[in-house]
């Protein structure tokens, strides 16, 4: 996956405007327009590097003449104490950045971290985890390309791209009188056969009811493993199932051995530690 850059772009201007509002007044105040610097990133911790092009990218449009240079690959897991990358040029510069490509490069590079570990924790089953919308506002593009990076699986990336049937939508359908496999049967006439159907269900007879009306996926809601083997055994396989609601890295193991093909993770964007991760300058 690769990040798009005009809307990269259009995200990092956003972020520096904020940060910079009418200047650097400490930066402009006390340094001099001719010092120049190199600047290390160094990992404080172990984790995935996730975001080295959008910090070149930063110190870009901070000042073209930055020199941001790779010291890893995109992806590496690290040890604590490597350095990833150098940024030299104008001091003015590098001090103007600074902020905005860390915070980038920290959240990023959390998420990808956070995204590896729960990837391993069901290896050799056939579960895949799939981040979910719970992303930070206005930075959606950043953390599912982390989510990616990290070997997960991007879900929806809005509300365009995807049905999704879930409680509330149910609630109001059915003071209408539309039951759940109605439901479905509508949204699937509606987007047509191309458009991926999901409905959220929270029992064993919802799920095979969503399966006879057709849905592409089913989510199951806030069910213990026992309960999503019994899903399972009663789609056999009609349709895909994805598992969601109190996943944990202790618990995740489990919920993939319940035989769920998908299970979605809100935590790895909205509860992604940022990683610790410094800028030197020797």
């Amino acid at each position: 996956m690769e990040l798009p850059t005009t809307l990269v772009r259009e995200l990092l201007t956003r972020a520096l405007a904020e940060d910079l509002g009418s200047g650097d007044l400490t930066t402009q105040a006390v340094i001099p327009a001719t010092a120049h610097v190199e600047a290390a990133f160094v990992f404080r911790e172990a984790g995935l590097v996730c975001g080295l092009d959008v910090v070149a990218a930063t110190f870009t449009l901070v000042d073209p003449t930055l020199v941001v240079t790779p010291l890893v690959q995109e992806g590496a897991q690290v040890a604590p104490g490597t350095v990833v990358a150098t940024v030299s040029g104008s001091a003015r510069g590098v001090l103007t950045g600074e902020r905005v490509a860390l915070n980038l490069f920290q959240r990023m590079s959390g998420i990808a971290t956070l995204a590896a570990r729960y990837v391993a924790a069901v290896a050799g089953t056939k579960a895949r985890i799939l981040d979910t919308r719970k992303t930070t506002p206005g930075l959606r593009l950043l953390e599912k390309y982390a989510v990616r990076l990290g070997g997960a699986t991007n879900h929806r990336f809005g509300l365009y791209d995807g049905v999704m049937l879930k409680d509330n939508h149910l609630a109001i359908l059915a003071a209408q009188g539309i039951g759940l496999g109605a439901a479905v049967q509508q949204a699937r006439a509606a987007v047509g056969p191309m458009v991926r159907v999901e409905v959220e269900v929270e029992t064993v007879a919802q799920a095979g009811e969503a399966a006879e009306a057709g849905a592409d996926l089913i989510m199951l809601d806030n069910m213990t493993p026992e309960t999503m083997r019994a899903a399972v055994s009663l789609v056999q396989g009609r349709t895909l199932l994805e598992a969601s609601g109190g996943v944990t890295l202790e618990r995740v193991r489990a919920i993939a051995e319940s035989g769920v093909d998908y299970i979605s993770v809100g935590a790895l964007t909205h509860a992604a530690r940022a990683l610790d991760i410094g800028l030197d300058i020797a």
